[in-house]
């Protein structure tokens, strides 16, 4: 139902209609969805158990792995749950502030999951090219106003999309092709004028993911530079290793991401929407579910911690409350 003002028409809500053209999949398309986010759950709290309570992992480096975590749970809580109610029980319909709230939530931690991970790699170019002011540099006040800097980053630069949202009427109907509330999915139901939703959307991606990008393949020159220039193969061995967890997150989180983008664009019709969707989701849930089974298994001081922890070892201290 439609509620009428005298300047737009505002629905009540909307219907996310799940992913068009495999609406008979949904139910096959559900057990997967619902397997990666289990395991994103487990992994990205164990994570961050393991990081509060072992003494080892309080460092720098993992300070920002516990904030790349839980960056992804509320990235694959805001959007799965929803998705899973659609394809199980149809429960398609979504308040129009729900929406809105999906929406700014999505773009908000996807927004700082990208800053993250530019953190990351400049806490990497430190520990290489400056690892004995590496303590210094990297201080717990620097650490916390740096992700409290990347969270306002992505909140000041989502907030408007809230408004440019309100601001359109809808007179196309209320049913959104999707599994959650998208910026542009939303923006394209209005009958009015969406040319500043489209141009403020490229701009926040370039000001978030052209920034982030570029800050992350310059730090890697750097230490590329840094790591070809030491003598030892084994100096250089070592200090590939200690980034490679991080390359593969960064590989899972901007891969789907650019897929999207560039198909969006140059894609044409020849892309069928079912496939946006999915790349979409895969966008959201894949770095969520990876990025701890990648950092669990690449990085020896957390798998030994897991390997301590499961033989009942009681070299993780206790917490009482």
């Amino acid at each position: 139902m439609l509620m009428l003002n005298q300047t737009d028409v505002t629905p009540a809500s909307f219907i996310l209609n799940g992913i068009p053209g495999l609406e008979g999949m949904h139910m096959w398309i559900s057990f997967p969805f619902c397997s990666m986010y289990v395991v994103a759950m487990v992994g990205n709290c164990g994570l961050l158990y393991l990081i509060h309570y072992e003494d080892s992992l309080h460092r720098p480096m993992y300070y920002f792995l516990a904030m790349l975590s839980l960056t992804d749970l509320f990235i694959c809580s805001s959007t799965i749950p929803k998705a899973l109610c659609i394809f199980w029980f149809h429960f398609k319909e979504i308040s129009f502030d729900g929406c809105l709230i999906q929406m700014f939530l999505v773009h908000t931690f996807t927004g700082m999951e990208s800053g993250v991970l530019m953190l990351m790699a400049l806490d990497r170019y430190v520990a290489i090219c400056y690892p004995l002011r590496y303590s210094t540099i990297l201080t717990n006040p620097v650490i916390a106003k740096a992700g409290l800097c990347t969270f306002l980053r992505g909140v000041l630069l989502i907030i408007p999309f809230t408004f440019l949202i309100k601001r359109l009427p809808y007179c196309r109907g209320n049913i959104i092709p999707h599994t959650y509330c998208d910026h542009m999915s939303v923006a394209k139901l209005s009958c009015g004028n969406i040319k500043v939703n489209v141009i403020y959307g490229l701009m926040v991606a370039l000001l978030i993911g052209g920034f982030d990008i570029l800050c992350i393949t310059v730090s890697y020159t750097m230490i590329l530079l840094a790591v070809i220039s030491l003598s030892s193969a084994d100096a250089q061995q070592k200090a590939f290793s200690t980034c490679t967890a991080h390359i593969c997150a960064i590989v899972f989180s901007y891969s789907p991401a650019f897929f999207s983008f560039f198909s969006h664009r140059f894609g044409g019709q020849t892309i069928p929407p079912s496939c946006h969707i999915l790349v979409a989701n895969i966008y959201l849930l894949l770095p969520p579910t990876m990025n701890p089974v990648v950092y669990g298994v690449k990085t020896k001081q957390i798998r030994d911690c897991v390997i301590r922890m499961l033989s009942g070892s009681k070299n993780i201290k206790s917490h009482t409350i």
